[in-house]
């Protein structure tokens, strides 16, 4: 089983062969490892492991434009898998998907990134578009 930590190459494909130049949201799903996994050994909680990465990854991340929107600790699954557990939940938004590519491929975020990947244990990360506000659960056009 995989626990999703990085995108395979086909989802990236899938990812740049939409539109570069709209604003997306990036639904960032989050369950950390209780011991970081680094290669070189180092010793961190998977939540101080995440944290290095926030801050080391935090200047690319304004400079292209990306806020976290909304940002939230899961309290139970009520529709769900019982044993799918997350840590935090988040909604990331970039003014473009140009920019979101612009992050993952700089240098500075390639370095941070290793955190992440130190820090998770599962994840998911799902690309949207805006599609307004309104009344009700209509479905968006």
């Amino acid at each position: 089983m995989s626990n999703y930590i990085d995108p395979e190459r086909d989802q990236f494909e899938a990812f740049k062969a939409l539109p570069r130049d709209e604003p997306i949201m990036m639904i960032n799903l989050l369950r950390f490892r209780e011991r970081a996994a680094y290669e070189d050994g180092r010793e961190a909680t998977g939540a101080e492991a995440y944290e290095a990465y926030g801050r080391d990854s935090a200047p690319v991340f304004h400079r292209v434009g990306g806020e976290i929107i909304w940002r939230g600790r899961p309290q139970v699954m009520l529709i769900g898998p019982e044993d799918k557990r997350w840590d935090l939940i988040f909604i990331a938004r970039y003014p473009t998907a140009g920019a979101f590519l612009e992050m993952v491929t700089d240098p500075q975020y390639q370095e941070a990134v290793k955190h992440r990947q130190a820090a998770v244990l599962d994840s998911r990360l799902i690309r949207t578009t805006e599609a307004g506000t309104g009344q009700g659960f209509a479905v968006p056009q």
